[in-house]
C-alpha cells in the first residue's frame, strides 16, 4: 500500500497524480495507492515527515515547511509544469486581467504556503503590502484538516468575507463561470514577474528515508503518473472517471480545465526551475542557502520523465 497525501482533491491542480490511482496506473505496476486528502500542504508534509503518508502531491517550495533546507526530503517528478493558481477578484470591483493594483486596500483569500506565491509576485509588482493595504489570510474554517480550499474560497467570496481569492483552477473556474469572480492573474499564462512561472510547481516528493528503504515504489511512483499524464493527453475525456469517483458535483467542469492544463503536463524538473524556486524561497525568508539541484531532485529519476 502506498499513501499520498493531496493537499486539494476537488481541482486541477494535483490531477495527475489522481488520475494515477484512480485510472489503474499504479495497479498496473503491482501497488495499491490510496489518495488521503490533507490539507492545508504543510500539514500533508508534515504528515509525510512523521511517516503517516509516503508521497506528497503539492506545491513543491512548500516541502520546507516541514523539511528546512531540503534536508530529508527531494522531489520525484511534477505533476505539471508552473505556479498554477489564480488570482480571483469579486466581479462587482469591475478588476481587469493583469491590474495588481485591483488588490490594494483589499482582503485576499489563501492558504498560507499558497498565498507566499502571490505576495512575492505583488511585491516585484511594487505593490507594497502594508503601505497599500493589502491582506492576504487564510478564510474562516478553511484549514480544517479536510477542506478543499478552493471551493472554501469561492464560498468566501460570494459571501463577501473576502474581495478575491488566490487558489487553484476548479476554484477560479466555479467564480468565473457563475459570474462571481474575474480572472486577473495567472502565472502559469504570462501575467506579472515572469520569474513567477517557477516560484513553484505540482510536484511529487518523497522522504529521504523512503527513497533509502524503498527506491522501487519511489519509481514507480513517478511511473505512475508519467503514464497518467500520457493517458490524459491522449484522452482528456478520461478525466470524467476521475472526477466522478472523486468530486462528482464538479464532474462537469474537470473534461475543459484538463484540456486547458495539457500543454503543462510534463514530468520534468529543470535546474532551471530548482533554482527559480529557491530564489523565491530565499527572497521569502523560508530558505537560508543556496540548494544545489542535487539536494531538492532524486537522483536518476530524469530517465523515467
Amino acid at each position: 500500500m502506498m499513501k499520498i497525501a493531496i493537499p486539494d482533491l476537488v481541482s486541477p491542480s494535483y490531477f495527475p497524480a489522481e488520475a494515477a490511482v484512480e485510472l489503474g496506473c499504479f495497479a498496473a505496476y503491482g501497488v495499491d495507492a490510496e489518495i488521503e486528502l490533507i490539507s492545508p500542504v504543510e500539514r500533508a508534509y508534515e504528515a509525510m515527515r512523521e511517516g503517516a503518508v509516503d508521497i506528497v502531491a503539492g506545491s513543491a517550495h512548500s516541502a520546507l515547511s516541514a523539511f528546512p533546507r531540503w534536508e530529508g526530503v527531494k522531489l520525484l517528478c511534477a505533476q505539471s509544469q508552473g505556479m498554477y493558481w489564480f488570482l480571483i477578484m469579486n466581479a462587482a470591483l469591475g478588476a481587469t486581467r493583469g491590474d495588481m493594483n485591483a488588490v490594494k486596500g483589499r482582503r485576499i483569500g489563501a492558504a498560507p504556503w499558497v498565498g507566499m506565491g502571490l505576495k512575492q509576485m505583488l511585491i516585484r509588482s511594487g505593490i507594497d503590502l502594508e503601505r497599500d493595504r493589502v491582506t492576504i489570510a487564510p478564510t474562516p474554517g478553511s484549514l480544517e484538516p479536510r477542506v478543499n480550499f478552493g471551493l472554501a474560497a469561492v464560498r468566501a467570496l460570494e459571501a463577501g468575507i473576502v474581495d478575491g481569492f488566490w487558489a487553484n483552477g476548479m476554484g477560479a473556474a466555479i467564480a468565473t463561470e457563475t459570474g462571481v469572480g474575474t480572472l486577473v492573474l495567472d502565472a502559469r499564462r504570462g501575467d506579472g514577474p515572469k520569474e513567477a512561472f517557477n516560484y513553484t510547481m505540482a510536484t511529487l516528493a518523497t522522504t529521504d528515508r523512503l527513497l533509502a528503504e524503498n527506491r522501487e515504489l519511489a519509481e514507480i511512483a513517478v511511473r505512475a503518473v508519467t503514464d497518467a499524464q500520457k493517458i490524459l493527453i491522449a484522452d482528456p475525456g478520461r478525466a470524467r472517471e476521475v472526477g466522478e469517483k472523486l468530486f462528482p458535483e464538479e464532474v462537469g467542469r474537470i473534461e475543459a480545465l484538463i484540456r486547458r492544463d495539457i500543454p503543462f503536463y510534463q514530468a520534468n524538473l529543470t535546474p532551471e526551475f530548482v533554482a527559480g524556486m529557491n530564489d523565491f524561497a530565499r527572497d521569502l525568508g523560508i530558505l537560508d542557502v543556496d540548494v544545489p539541484y542535487s539536494a531538492v531532485v532524486a537522483e536518476g529519476m530524469e530517465r523515467l520523465w
